[in-house]
């Protein structure tokens, strides 16, 4: 079995990295992004561990997935609050779970909708095998290899938790 550390040990390791990462690119006042729904969960965790100025943002992605049609209408669609302008912002993308790279580059159409930012810093929970497209994440929690069978589903928000799900093959 596949060990994955407790959510917030993963939390406060994800905080301090993405911490010294805007230092170190001197970025003092980025706004977060959270993508609905686990990460939505974590920004809003981090927005406060980091003490961000900035309202925290979430984003619903649904609508700018490529793969819509194949898994249909995501029946809790929820609104992305943003900013009006975003355009020469500093944005900390946050995501539970990359895999594929699908999500983000969705989420990354969505974000230039708005306006062209200065800068996308992707932070993720955990990132595991599985990309399909050429996406990584600037700060990861945990690096996970699982089998193609093997599926990571975050439960929260409170309290907050992971579970590995193995599907079968007829999923």
């Amino acid at each position: 079995m596949t060990h994955v550390a407790k959510p917030d040990q993963l939390l406060e390791k994800l905080a301090t990295d993405l911490e010294n990462l805007l230092e170190h690119r001197g970025i003092d006042d980025p706004l977060m992004v959270g993508i609905h729904t686990g990460g939505a969960w974590l920004a809003e965790r981090l927005h406060k561990l980091l003490k961000i100025k900035q309202p925290l943002a979430t984003l619903d992605i649904s609508f700018y997935r490529d793969d819509f049609s194949r898994i249909g209408m995501n029946p809790q669609v929820k609104s992305s609050q943003l900013p009006p302008q975003i355009e020469n912002c500093h944005i900390v993308l946050i995501d539970d779970v990359l895999q594929s790279g699908r999500t983000i580059r969705a989420a990354m159409n969505e974000l230039f909708d708005y306006g062209r930012p200065a800068s996308i810093t992707l932070a993720c929970l955990i990132e595991r095998s599985g990309r399909e497209l050429p996406i990584q994440a600037d700060v990861v929690g945990q690096d996970l290899e699982l089998n193609d069978l093997e599926q990571i589903k975050l439960t929260g928000p409170e309290p907050l938790a992971w579970e590995i799900k193995r599907m079968d093959r007829t999923s």
